[in-house]
Parts: structure tokens; C-alpha cells; sequence
């Protein structure tokens, strides 16, 4: 076992003079992979003790046997982002506006709901004592202050239960 453990350092080392470096890490860069691109420094480091005469044969075929050792290109990776939920769309104020205004238009009552943004109940009351000043009757924002309230007697009920059960 010490005689592989020799043999691995004397060949990385060799490989490492060859390719100019300082470090071992430096030899990943050299050595492809069979998924493609080149070996990661943990892979190496994991080689070096568990299958010293796999590392060191392919250290020998492709850095210290070759009269060129060439840098691998690394693997292709998913771009950054790539990972976040498409399904997930973003609007711009003017965008959301005009969505709404096509939902009023097409009477959409479940569509202008979840497009209309939230308010909390101080502001409901308020647009609402507004509105029955000027003697005009909006559904939409009944509608809005019915939830509000609706979420607000859901919330007290359920801190109300967590406080009895303690």
C-alpha cells in the first residue's frame, strides 16, 4: 500500500512540474472526465487515496505521456437562474393596471380578485365610507373588504385556539 501511495505522489508531482504548476489542484485541468468536462479537486484528492493506479494511469496518459498537455474545457453547466420556477410571471404596475382594466371590461370577477392588489382593512373601510358618499357601489371592493374581514376573524380564531391549547 505505502509503495502505491509513493508511486501516485511521484507521478503527480512529475505531472505537476510538467504542466508548470504549484499545486495538485492544478492537474484537475488537465484531466477529462468521462460526463464530461474536467475532474473536480475533490475527485482527485478521493482518487489519490481510494484508486491511486486509476489516478495515476490517467495522469500518466494525459499529462505526462502527452508531448502537449491541453486544458479540458470545463463542463457545461446550467446557466444561473436557470433553477428558478418559470411558471412564476412578473408584472409591471402599468402591466398589472391594464390587465385589470381588461378583466372589469370582461366582468371577471375571480380574475379582477387575484389581480387587485391587497389592502388592509383600515383602507377598505376608508374606500368604502368613500364610495357610499358618492353614491356609487362597487362589487370589487365589497368584495375586497368581505376577504379582509373574512382573514382578520380566521387569523383572531386561530390565535385564539394556539392561546387555549397552552
Amino acid at each position: 500500500m505505502e509503495t502505491k501511495k509513493n508511486n501516485i505522489e511521484e507521478v503527480i508531482t512529475k505531472a505537476i512540474k510538467k504542466i508548470g504548476g504549484k499545486k495538485e489542484n492544478e492537474l484537475c485541468k488537465y484531466l477529462p472526465m468521462k460526463s464530461g468536462g474536467y475532474m473536480h479537486h475533490f475527485t482527485l484528492r478521493k482518487m489519490k487515496y481510494k484508486q491511486p493506479s486509476e489516478l495515476s494511469s490517467i495522469i500518466e496518459r494525459f499529462v505526462t505521456n502527452s508531448d502537449k498537455p491541453t486544458i479540458i474545457a470545463p463542463k457545461q453547466r446550467a446557466a444561473r437562474g436557470s433553477r428558478k420556477r418559470r411558471d412564476h410571471l412578473n408584472f409591471t404596475r402599468m402591466q398589472l393596471e391594464r390587465m385589470l382594466n381588461i378583466a372589469r371590461l370582461a366582468g371577471d370577477k375571480e380574475i379582477i380578485t387575484i389581480l387587485s392588489p391587497k389592502k388592509s382593512l383600515a383602507t377598505c373601510k376608508r374606500e368604502l365610507i368613500q364610495s357610499i358618499r358618492h353614491n356609487k357601489i362597487e362589487q370589487e371592493l365589497w368584495n375586497s373588504y368581505t376577504e379582509t374581514v373574512q382573514a382578520h376573524q380566521m387569523a383572531a380564531s386561530m390565535e385564539a385556539t394556539s392561546a387555549a391549547q397552552n
